[in-house]
């Protein structure tokens, strides 16, 4: 479970990072999605966090138990489950989704979803994507990494980490990206992130300082936020792996 400074609030001023799954469970925080009759629970039973205005929504879908139909998928969307157990279906495919399970939404894909319980499914959504392969797309459970690039060595106050990737879907404009990755051990000052990343770590745990002092403590389960223009550092002790979705500028 995530350790965040006490006093400190879930979202922050500056930028900064944001523990997702307590903003899940507290219904009292964020925006709340207009809700439509014609649409789908899936798609209007939402609460988004506070983020200044652009391509990239963060939030949480909330279903009671039941079933419904997703005519077309509005954007590319990252989703992983929080609570509870999903099964989407896509033309005879079943994918089924439980706690920490996640997949991408394709723009203009259309499924069924349905719950046999309550839900809480946290999502990214990338607002200006384009319709593509239209698909449901599971993120793989245990891809085959292989070796990627490695933080700054002008920000590394340890030695360099072995890093390695799997890329389960970029968009066609190469801004939106999620797949998996893991590291040894490793620390870097604080860098300015130019991009929004969802993280779910699958290992180990990592501890984020934000340019005012704000600390947080990410382990095992925890899924999170840093969030553009964020100043932090970062300090894992132990082996970290990871599922990620990122909106990085062009």
């Amino acid at each position: 479970m995530s350790s965040l400074q006490q006093g400190a609030t879930l979202r922050a001023t500056p930028a900064s990072f944001v523990d997702l799954r307590a903003f899940a469970q507290d219904q009292t925080l964020g925006i709340p999605f207009p809700r439509s009759s014609t649409e789908s629970d899936f798609l209007s039973s939402r609460r988004l966090l506070d983020l200044p205005p652009g391509p990239v929504t963060v939030g949480v879908i909330t279903l009671d138990a039941g079933s419904g139909t997703v005519k077309a998928q509005p954007a590319d969307e990252f989703i992983v489950v929080s609570e509870g157990k999903l099964t989407l279906t896509q033309q005879g495919r079943t994918v089924a989704l439980s706690r920490g399970n996640s997949a991408m939404l394709l723009h203009d894909a259309e499924f069924s979803w349905s719950a046999n319980g309550p839900v809480s499914v946290i999502f990214m959504r990338y607002g200006i994507s384009q319709p593509g392969a239209r698909a449901v797309l599971p993120i793989a459970e245990a891809p085959t990494l292989v070796p990627s690039g490695t933080p700054a060595e002008e920000l590394l106050l340890t030695p360099t980490p072995a890093c390695r990737n799997f890329t389960d879907y970029r968009s066609e404009d190469t801004q939106f990206v999620c797949g998996t990755w893991d590291s040894t051990p490793y620390h870097r000052r604080a860098m300015s992130y130019p991009h929004y990343e969802l993280m779910h770590l699958l290992a180990g745990s990592v501890t984020f300082e934000d340019e005012t002092g704000r600390l947080g403590t990410f382990s095992r389960g925890d899924i999170f936020l840093v969030e553009q223009h964020a100043q932090c550092s970062w300090e894992s002790r132990e082996h970290v792996a990871k599922v990620y979705a990122i909106f990085r500028p062009a």
